[in-house]
């Protein structure tokens, strides 16, 4: 669906370039994403996939077709839910979404009300948006960058702003658009958020990719394969995965006493990023 070649970028006026000869494909249907720090790139990748920017070298292909060679039909087929929500302020939310779906003539406009249901925004729909809390004004993004349907969604860092229970909800309506079959390109800086809802994920620092793979194969290539067992006496031991069913000190160790927990000691995404960038997520 998307496949990017050698892409790099430089801002007017910057001595070094942004974007340093990126290479990636996003599958149709495919959940995909960008972890790296602020200042990594990552927005700017995706304002040269939507559009926003030219000047780039490099070749980006959408759906078989170069990006220059789309049109205004372009528009149609993609949705970008920006990290800084932008909307008219002195208009409800309701009229927000009416103006923009008005851009999209050929889309296949969800139902307003539903939308707002989705997000529980419903009681706030006919308020002025500059009544609205800045995660009100996330979720309303949200919404917005999905009411036409369309079938690449770019979401710049999706949960920023939102309390855990609606970002938790953001994160399963995006599993919930991939399931109908979208493609989705995310970038964030939050590992939980890659980690939950991403199929594959690249790390980008400085502008160059560092690593591409699955959340779960980062974590098992970099984790230990052990497994840590603790007893209701705090005296905890660590065993080896391997041949763990046969491990005569690992079943002696049980019998000592009343266990409390038993876990694998699997690296976190974040743990994974910094072991191979170098870098922390937060920079």
């Amino acid at each position: 669906m998307i496949h990017v070649e050698d892409l790099n970028f430089t801002y007017l006026k910057n001595d070094n370039p942004t974007l340093k000869g990126l290479n990636f494909t996003i599958e149709r249907g495919e959940v995909f994403g960008f972890l790296g720090p602020s200042g990594a790139g990552k927005s700017t990748a995706q304002k040269v996939l939507y559009k926003i920017l030219d000047g780039y070298q490099g070749s980006v292909i959408i759906d078989g077709k170069s990006i220059s060679d789309w049109g205004k039909d372009y528009f149609e087929k993609i949705g970008v839910g920006f990290e800084l929500p932008n909307h008219y302020l002195k208009l409800t939310g309701k009229e927000n979404l009416e103006l923009f779906a008005s851009f999209y003539p050929n889309g296949n406009h969800k139902d307003l009300v539903s939308l707002f249901e989705m997000v529980d925004l419903q009681d706030a729909m006919d308020k002025p948006v500059e009544a609205y809390s800045k995660g009100m004004k996330m979720r309303l993004n949200f919404i917005r960058s999905i009411q036409h349907n369309p079938d690449i969604l770019f979401f710049d860092e999706p949960t920023s702003g939102l309390d855990p229970v609606n970002a938790h909800k953001i994160k399963q309506h995006i599993l919930d658009l991939k399931s109908q079959g979208k493609t989705i390109f995310v970038t964030t800086h939050s590992m939980e958020t890659a980690d939950s809802i991403c199929d594959r994920v690249s790390f980008l620092v400085d502008g160059k990719i560092q690593a591409t793979d699955s959340p779960s194969n980062l974590k098992n290539n970099y984790g230990k394969e052990v497994v840590s067992v603790e007893l209701t006496d705090g005296t905890t031991k660590e065993f080896s995965l391997h041949g763990l069913g046969e491990n005569v000190g690992f079943t002696s160790f049980l019998n000592q006493g009343d266990v409390k927990r038993i876990q694998t000691l699997e690296a976190t995404l974040e743990e994974v990023f910094i072991a191979i960038t170098g870098q922390s997520l937060q920079v």
